[in-house]
């Protein structure tokens, strides 16, 4: 038995979650998403007070291994369509800056040419004071995607600690060499 499977999902006033054979259509005020689920392992309802239940149909190992997985995304899809996912990344380090031009980031990272990177549909990508880069989206995998992708154009180094990190990330510094 999953503890978290058995958690019923609180539904926010805001949003409308239809079930149909199979597939759930969340509609929110950030916008809408469907899901697919397999309802010959599980199946859904929905309780006058608003809370969204995922049951199994079947009781068996397979089905209960993937119980806690399945109510994790159904969850964050619906906190996705109501109040969104965000991430926040900083650029650390002299002249590290960003530029937003249309759909493309333009970031000066200490390297010899500018990076460039294209940003996927579904995403939303505001800059401040071009060191601080806010990625909004409803989908969760999507986000934390894109925000590794910008991380990876130039990773935290150790030293100065100088590249992208996500706020609140703990970068391990080391000591320089000593004479």
């Amino acid at each position: 038995m999953s503890k978290l499977g058995k958690k019923p999902i609180q539904i926010p006033k805001d949003t409308k979650v239809k079930v149909e054979s199979g597939k759930l259509i969340l509609t929110g005020p950030k916008g809408s998403k469907e899901l697919s689920i397999n309802d010959k392992i599980f199946s859904t309802s929905i309780s006058k007070d608003n809370h969204l239940t995922l049951n199994q149909v079947k009781k068996d190992q397979d089905s209960s291994v993937i119980w806690g997985t399945t109510r994790s995304i159904l969850n964050n899809a619906i906190i996705g369509v109501s109040t969104g996912h965000e991430k926040i990344l900083e650029l650390t380090g002299v002249g590290f800056r960003a530029t937003l031009k249309g759909d493309i980031i333009n970031f000066q990272l200490g390297f010899s040419h500018d990076t460039q990177y294209k940003i996927p549909e579904g995403i939303k990508v505001s800059i401040e004071k071009q060191t601080i880069v806010k990625i909004n989206g409803i989908d969760k995998e999507l986000v934390g995607k894109v925000a590794s992708e910008i991380k990876s154009l130039k990773p935290v180094e150790p030293y100065k600690g100088k590249g992208i990190k996500e706020r609140g990330q703990y970068v391990l510094r080391k000591e320089g060499k000593k004479k």
